[in-house]
């Protein structure tokens, strides 16, 4: 079964809609001309932002507002026991486009746990999210990204790692964070993130003002792989969608 059905219709129009930021702007304006669907002949270069561990009602709310202002949609991983009290966030996410995946309930390492343990701890969480949004298409992104059999077989999504990876967390230094993804950021990458922490809100939309010069173009895991003419499969993991 083809995950999460989107016409083409629908992601032609998503595509086309005119974005904030002047760097964008004028990078699309010559790659593309300005009625194409974006493709493999564009010159654009594509990319999906992705975010884990929130919500966080103060600093994921300030990178939404950062994110809206620069017309960039993004894919958070949210974590389960987070979610109450926050039901408008996910709300706000869904409505401006963005993408919801499942990180958890609460953090915890999937692998070698039996089917009752995984349970308490994805299908939980798609139950929350389900709940709070009305729909049940969710990606999973594993905590650490470790991922074994088990762990496949008991997704019932698709499994979503990453590619670029700056660590935000560690000493949550926000030039270093913002050098790490552009100096490395291709076409077709994954970039992980944290919505949870300030100094990483900050290098997020850096980030993104960098790339937009730069020439990327950044939408949600879904659309990146359906530019790439993929069908997302249950239990896979999927690291990057380069060309």
């Amino acid at each position: 079964m083809e995950w999460k059905k989107m016409t083409m219709l629908a992601l032609t129009a998503a595509l086309i809609l005119p974005w904030a930021g002047a760097g964008l702007q004028k990078a699309r304006s010559e790659a593309c001309p300005a009625d194409a669907v974006l493709t493999q002949e564009c010159e654009l270069k594509l990319i999906a932002l992705t975010f884990d561990d929130g919500p966080r009602r103060s600093t994921t709310t300030e990178l939404l507002d950062g994110l809206a202002q620069r017309g960039v949609r993004a894919t958070f991983f949210l974590i389960g026991e987070q979610v109450p009290g926050n039901e408008d966030l996910l709300r706000r996410m869904d409505e401006e486009g963005h993408q919801i995946g499942i990180h958890t309930y609460d953090h915890v390492m999937l692998t070698g746990l039996n089917a009752a343990d995984f349970s308490a701890q994805v299908d939980r969480t798609r139950t929350v999210l389900k709940n709070a949004l009305g729909h049940n298409d969710f990606l999973l992104r594993p905590p650490y990204g470790m991922v074994d059999d088990g762990v496949k077989r008991r997704a019932g999504c698709p499994i979503i790692l990453w590619s670029v990876d700056p660590e935000d967390w560690d000493d949550k230094n926000t030039d270093r964070i913002v050098e790490h993804v552009v100096s490395r950021a291709k076409d077709g990458d994954i970039i992980l993130l944290h919505d949870i922490y300030p100094t990483s809100v900050e290098a997020a939309l850096r980030i993104v003002d960098a790339l937009h010069q730069k020439g990327f173009y950044f939408l949600t895991v879904d659309e990146l792989a359906a530019q790439r003419r993929l069908s997302l499969k249950a239990g896979s993991t999927y690291l990057n969608f380069y060309p």
